[in-house]
């Protein structure tokens, strides 16, 4: 190569960083930077160019492998799969700055980077950070607010997936939740609808029996007793069992249809009240009234099961309106830790239940209140007794409680599962670790616990005793007023 040809290509070199230069100063997120700054990144930059279809980041990838990517044109988009499937998270187009940022601590890619389109780029790489801090003080100032800007963007998607994960596990236990009193409700509806033309028979021919005013006295005697049995629900099953049997063979002597039995048996009727009634009437009237009393038991207890049930159905959609929050403000305000914890557990139930665990609840009295987004609070609590139902054993135990501390409230969560290992503990909250199988954890729901209750105030701690069986997180928020020395 002659002295001529190293000037060319010393003059080229020098026009290409030139050009790079004015491209920076036209920069919507770095042209504000002093123009000797953009100098020093254009003159330790190289242009890149890349196609549509290209993967510019792997997930997994080691970040040191990329620099400073100053966007000039085209479209970049990163999909994170955390177990749903890949989600497009942020997208980034020209005047955008990505890649690795100084002070960044990420040390591995948690997506995919693709180019959707074309385009080109100025990439410095990160064997200039350190120098780069100390020459170009504005353009790292830039940089670390956009550092910034993109953990809160990947923190508010991390909450948002968190959330949807947990409202569909929740809306999975909701619908075996429900489904079991609506179908009592429909069931009894169906029965009910039956014996309602069976008392009305009976109450027509009762009509005509022409009874007297004590006859007619022993008989709401029996309603009365037959209304307070079913509002009590007072007999045992065996109890039940045996007194359906003596009312049996009680109607067979007298020859009275013994499928009353188990209507009569469940108003608990007793054999002394029966012949007190089979004394006052004569064998006609005495089947009648029996059927009669049997309808209007049957009727009252059917009644009775259907408002159970549209009770249970009722507290729930209670339970799920408060502790999603619906129709509440975003902002923080007093917030009833007690009610929130209850409504948790009470949505939480169901996967209790289909792991035959004990899920308990011990919440003090009189708790104070705390400061927060009360939606926020709730997703810790479903975070924490989540994961202890998955820890705990077919059979286990969960307990959750919450109890005034100084100047605090401390929520608990305790299994009796195997434990953290001791080697882990410290790495339980990062994000994406998981001790799950691959695709049963996303290894965000204890790093986002911990984010919301510092976000409150409050921090989460955690104590892990193998050799008991004892695992037990607490948070402790602080209260809305607390007490001054």
């Amino acid at each position: 190569m002659t002295v001529g040809d190293n000037l060319t290509s010393v003059d080229s070199a020098a026009a290409e960083s030139q050009r790079i230069l004015e491209r920076l100063r036209a920069h919507r997120t770095l042209g504000a930077a002093p123009v000797e700054e953009l100098a020093w990144l254009a003159a330790r930059g190289r242009l890149r160019r890349f196609d549509a279809g290209e993967v510019l980041i792997a997930k997994g990838q080691d970040t040191g492998e990329n620099g400073i990517w100053a966007i000039f044109s085209g479209h970049l988009t990163v999909y994170v799969d955390r177990g749903a499937g890949p989600k497009r998270v942020i997208d980034w187009r020209g005047g955008d700055v990505s890649g690795v940022l100084p002070f960044s601590r990420v040390t591995t890619a948690i997506g995919k980077g693709v180019a959707l389109e074309a385009g080109e780029m100025l990439e410095v790489d990160r064997s200039h950070f350190p120098a780069m801090t100390r020459e170009c003080p504005a353009v790292t100032t830039i940089l670390v607010h956009v550092m910034l800007d993109r953990a809160r963007q990947f923190t508010t998607s991390d909450l948002h997936d968190e959330k949807m994960i947990s409202l569909g596990k929740l809306a999975a236990g909701l619908a075996h939740e429900l489904n079991n009193p609506a179908s009592a409700v429909a069931r009894d509806a169906t029965q009910l609808e039956r014996t309602l033309g069976d008392l009305t028979t009976a109450t027509r021919e009762l009509g005509t029996a022409q009874l007297s005013d004590a006859q007619l006295r022993l008989l709401n005697g029996f309603r009365a007793s037959c209304r307070d049995s079913a509002a009590k629900g007072l007999q045992s099953p065996i109890d039940r069992a045996d007194s359906e049997d003596a009312i049996e063979d009680w109607l067979r002597a007298r020859g009275a249809d013994s499928l009353h039995a188990g209507a009569l048996a469940e108003s608990g009727v007793t054999i002394a009240a029966l012949d007190e009634l089979s004394a006052m009437l004569d064998a006609s009237a005495l089947e009648t009234a029996v059927r009669w009393i049997a309808a209007d038991c049957a009727t009252q207890t059917l009644l009775a099961d259907m408002k159970t049930s549209a009770s249970r159905i009722y507290d729930l959609v209670g339970a799920v309106k408060r502790y999603t929050y619906m129709d509440r403000s975003t902002a923080a305000e007093p917030i009833d830790v007690a009610q929130g914890v209850r409504d948790t557990v009470a949505v939480m139930r169901s996967k209790a239940r289909e792991k035959d665990c004990e899920l308990r609840l011990d919440v003090a009295a009189d708790l104070p209140q705390v400061r927060a987004v009360g939606g926020e609070l709730n997703q810790i609590w479903s975070n924490l007794i989540d994961n202890a139902l998955d820890a705990a054993p077919r059979g286990g135990h969960v307990v959750v409680s919450a109890r005034a501390a100084v100047n605090a409230v401390v929520v608990s969560v305790m299994d009796d599962g195997p434990g953290i290992p001791a080697d882990l503990v410290d790495q339980i909250f990062d994000p994406f670790f998981t001790t799950k199988p691959v695709g049963q954890g996303t290894g965000l729901g204890l790093d986002i616990a911990r984010r919301l209750a510092r976000r409150h105030g409050g921090d989460i701690e955690v104590e892990s005793r193998a050799r008991e069986r004892r695992t037990e997180f607490r948070v402790a928020l602080p209260i809305s007023h607390p007490t001054r020395d």
